[in-house]
């Protein structure tokens, strides 16, 4: 008999009424408190192993409220099925795609604890999430549970697609990325060939026609995805607050026509933005260059804009520079100006104020004659690490100069072989009009 998973040892003793039970009956994690509570939980009769799970949840729950909301505190979870689980605001969109075609059936290959089977049940998508590794199917089960219309079945991949009935279903894998070891370990895996389920027999399922997501990790590169993404595929890339947190395959009924490759923008505090392409990767189309000449050009009143992720991995800088009607500074940095301030999610405004070349000591001396305490800096094209600079910058400064100082944007950059400091404030359509 092997060795019980990570998973299960973690899970297993709360999938019990008295270990249900304590879980939900604890407070916000507080690592201050820690060690008071589990000696407190200990004397009060429950076993060690009990104890330790139920702590350990209620650390998982609180890491996982930036990714499921108030939906973390009666979930259950596992560190790696957290930390591959998709976003409830990512996994929205994924539900919205299968519904906007018509699919009323989603089968959830490989669901984790339950994410993306979540978002498609919350649509009232008839949904079926398929788990390998028992304890994690359990964990999926309980999270499902307010959703009559959701189901979780223990089994591998292949022996469930070989037996379903896939007749009208939708088809989301989110292959594990990661080799989880008894001992609790994990390592990640960077050859898609390693992945499971594989790519071989998602592509199998997409060659049949079925309509077919599939989520991988966004650092992948262009050349090791799928040769049928880029012959027939949608490939879009997908940012949250931010980060860029994914990109998502999809392949026949799910794939727009017209559309070979986006990237989808989503914030919080705004309505979701998507730049698109009808040209497949690795092709990009390239924005117009103006060198140093250009940059000058913004001191009279322009912007340096800073474009999200996605956008940069989906090679679709040149929608979004020809959005603002502007241009390059340098043809590999990311970084573009306009004259003119654009809003809106996609790209981040700065107003240039002075360029400065990046010379430490001089900044330094910058620094101190300013009256600047504080920096916030942002980096492209230069081997310069943003922390350890702003200790050499603000590393003499004393604590009174400090907070008594002003907060100021600085972005490193090159144009050619000229390494520059730029000196930004964040700009607002508000600012732009004063």
């Amino acid at each position: 008999m092997s060795a019980p998973s990570q998973a299960q040892r973690s899970l297993t003793p709360l999938l019990t009424p008295e270990g249900w039970e304590l879980v939900n009956s604890l407070p916000a994690y507080d690592s201050a408190d820690s060690d008071r509570l589990n000696r407190q939980l200990r004397a009060a009769g429950h076993s060690p192993e009990l104890v330790a799970a139920a702590l350990t949840q209620q650390q998982l729950r609180a890491q996982a409220h930036s990714k499921f909301g108030e939906f973390a505190q009666r979930m259950l979870l596992t560190r790696h099925g957290l930390e591959q689980a998709t976003r409830l605001p990512v996994a929205a969109h994924h539900a919205q795609r299968f519904v906007h075609v018509g699919v009323q059936r989603v089968i959830d290959v490989g669901c984790g604890i339950g994410a993306d089977t979540m978002a498609n049940a919350a649509l009232g998508t008839e949904t079926v999430g398929v788990e390998i590794d028992e304890a994690v199917a359990a964990a999926a089960t309980v999270n499902l549970m307010p959703f009559p219309n959701a189901t979780v079945v223990h089994a591998s991949a292949e022996d469930y697609l070989a037996s379903a009935d896939l007749a009208s279903a939708g088809l989301w894998f989110d292959p594990a990325r990661r080799q989880v070891h008894a001992a609790g370990g994990a390592a990640k895996v960077f050859d898609p060939a390693e992945y499971t389920p594989s790519l071989d027999l998602i592509g199998s399922l997409v060659d049949a026609g079925h309509p077919v997501g599939v989520k991988l990790a966004p650092a992948m590169p262009h050349d090791a995805l799928p040769r049928s993404v880029h012959e027939r595929g949608e490939i879009q890339y997908v940012s949250h607050n931010g980060d860029l947190v994914e990109v998502v395959l999809w392949f026949n009924e799910l794939a727009r026509p017209g559309i070979r490759r986006s990237a989808l923008v989503l914030q919080d505090d705004a309505a979701p933005t998507e730049f698109t392409s009808s040209v497949p990767l690795p092709q990009a189309g390239v924005p117009a260059v103006r060198g140093r000449a250009g940059l000058d050009s913004l001191l009279a009143g322009g912007y340096v804009y800073e474009p999200d992720p996605a956008l940069i991995r989906a090679r679709l800088l040149d929608v979004a520079v020809e959005q603002v009607d502007g241009f390059l500074f340098d043809e590999h940095i990311a970084y573009f100006g306009a004259p003119n301030l654009h809003a809106g999610p996609g790209f981040t405004a700065y107003r240039l104020e002075e360029i400065r070349p990046y010379n430490v000591k001089k900044l330094r001396a910058w620094v101190k004659e300013s009256g600047i305490g504080s920096l916030t800096i942002k980096k492209r094209g230069m081997d310069v690490t943003p922390e350890e600079l702003r200790n050499l910058l603000l590393g003499k400064l004393s604590k009174a100069e400090k907070e008594a100082g002003r907060h100021q944007h600085l972005i490193l950059t090159r144009v050619g072989q000229e390494r520059l400091a730029l000196v930004v404030s964040p700009a607002t359509t508000d600012s732009a009009a004063s």
